[in-house]
């Protein structure tokens, strides 16, 4: 069975509308089991019709992307393991601004949910850090509403 083509104009589209239904999906209260499920998929191919037209900041933030959603479903390895993508993105393509600040929210996250408290206070700090390159004020106050949220709970 021949696979039909998909136009860039297509890939980019999808890369997109996938994303956007990830972030809705995430904000969802009442995720069913399914709903996960379903998330992940919807995560992993905006990331992959990303990777026929994205460049490499697009490719940092589907791969935090796809880390956010692995921690909202406590499967902290894969978190991890595309927590780690999105921050290399980011130091091998001199991306900074709210990407990196980003990247290193990932893994403030991730510590957070893991109870590693030495982790957790080092990636927020690299992650305050990396927000103080943020131009825009309005993305830096997001930046931090949204980093103050990851509580250590002990």
């Amino acid at each position: 069975m021949e696979t039909p083509e998909i136009s860039l104009d297509q890939h980019k589209q999808f890369a997109i509308e996938l994303f956007n239904n990830t972030w809705d999906m995430l904000e969802k209260n009442d995720r069913s089991d399914y709903d996960d499920v379903r998330m992940i998929h919807m995560a992993h191919t905006s990331l992959y019709h990303w990777s026929y037209v994205g460049e490499a900041v697009n490719m940092t933030r589907g791969e935090w992307l796809v880390s956010r959603v692995y921690c909202s479903v406590s499967l902290l390895e894969s978190a991890e393991y595309h927590a780690q993508k999105s921050l290399s993105i980011c130091l091998n393509n001199a991306i900074g601004d709210i990407d990196l600040a980003f990247a290193y929210e990932a893994f403030t996250r991730i510590s957070a949910l893991r109870k590693n408290e030495e982790d957790y206070h080092k990636y927020k700090a690299l992650a305050e850090a990396a927000s103080k390159q943020i131009e825009s004020i309005h993305n830096r106050d997001y930046f931090m509403s949204e980093l103050e949220k990851i509580e250590l709970k002990k």
